[in-house]
C-alpha cells in the first residue's frame, strides 16, 4: 500500500511542478504502458501518451495550474483523490483565447495500481464550473 501512496505522491508532485517535461518523464515511470482510462480524455492517443497530452493542453492554458489534494482514501489496490484545481487562463484552452481569469474547480480521481504503477484511472472533473469561470458558459 505505501508504495502506491509513494507512486501517487511522485505523480502529484510532478503535476504541480508546472514542468511539462518532468510530468511526461514521471508519467513514463509511474503509469503502466497499457493504462485504461474511464474518463473523457480529449485525444485518440493511447495510454500514457493521452495523459501527457492532457497535461500539455492544461499547462498551455493554465501555466500556473495547481492541484491541491483535499482527501486521499486508499483501499486494496485503489486510491481515491479529491482535488481542488486552480489556475489562471493565460493561454489558448479548448478553443478559448486567454481571458486572464482565475479558475477553481473540483475533481475526483480513482487510481488502480498494479506492480507499483498506475494501471487504471477513473475521473470526474467539474468542467461546467471551469467553463463558467472562463466565461464560455453563462453562470
Amino acid at each position: 500500500m505505501s508504495s502506491n501512496r509513494a507512486t501517487f505522491q511522485r505523480f502529484h508532485e510532478a503535476v504541480n511542478s508546472g514542468d511539462a517535461e518532468l510530468i511526461a518523464t514521471t508519467i513514463d515511470e509511474v503509469v503502466d504502458p497499457n493504462v485504461i482510462f474511464h474518463a473523457p480524455v480529449p485525444t485518440d492517443l493511447p495510454g500514457p501518451q493521452a495523459l501527457k497530452q492532457v497535461w500539455a493542453v492544461l499547462l498551455q492554458g493554465f501555466p500556473d495550474m495547481r492541484v491541491e489534494v483535499e482527501d486521499v482514501i486508499a483501499e486494496g489496490d485503489k486510491m481515491v483523490s479529491r482535488n481542488t484545481v486552480t489556475g489562471t487562463h493565460q493561454g489558448e484552452f479548448r478553443g478559448l483565447p486567454p481571458t486572464g481569469r482565475s479558475v477553481a474547480y473540483n475533481e475526483i480521481f480513482i487510481f488502480r495500481f498494479a506492480d507499483g504503477r498506475i494501471a487504471e484511472i477513473w475521473g470526474v472533473v467539474d468542467l461546467l464550473t471551469q467553463m463558467r469561470q472562463l466565461g464560455a458558459l453563462p453562470s
